[in-house]
């Protein structure tokens, strides 16, 4: 399997509000930005759509450190609470529905293909790879031609 080091970032402007993502994907020395930006969604959807759409740029089943700055991603999957939620049809152990449902299933699948090590990043703490993510999802947030998050419903 080919090593593959990637960087997401999701942000947004009002949450909810104008939100984007960035992605840094690193092979050997190449490396390839992906961003874009959302009229009307979240923070947290933009975090998953960042790690999403990472994933779904590798061409082929990977091994991946991927480093991320949201807690809710990192420790929703490394502390296997996505998983509990799946198998009680998306409620949360406060019996409430877990949020961001069309994305998590969209992202389990990826889990399944790729072999995937997630680290946590403390945000704005200087680390290069966290701040060129920030500045890709601040700047698309800020563009002029959002997409429609179809899956946010707030």
């Amino acid at each position: 399997m080919k090593s593959v080091t990637i960087y997401t970032d999701g942000a947004c402007s009002g949450n909810p509000g104008k939100g984007g993502y960035g992605v840094i994907l690193i092979y050997g020395k190449y490396k390839k930005e992906i961003s874009a930006g959302y009229s009307q969604t979240t923070n947290n959807r933009m975090e998953l759509l960042g790690v999403i759409t990472a994933l779904k740029a590798l061409n082929e089943p990977c091994e991946v450190k991927l480093y991320s700055d949201s807690k809710y991603v990192i420790d929703s999957i490394t502390k296997g609470w996505v998983y509990s939620w799946q198998r009680k049809n998306w409620i949360k152990s406060d019996k409430k529905p877990a949020q961001n449902v069309d994305l998590w299933k969209e992202l389990l699948p990826l889990l399944k293909i790729h072999r995937v090590e997630f680290v946590w990043v403390k945000g704005h703490a200087d680390n290069p790879g966290n701040e060129r993510c920030d500045f890709l999802a601040t700047s698309a947030a800020a563009g002029d031609e959002l997409l429609e998050d179809m899956g946010y419903n707030g």
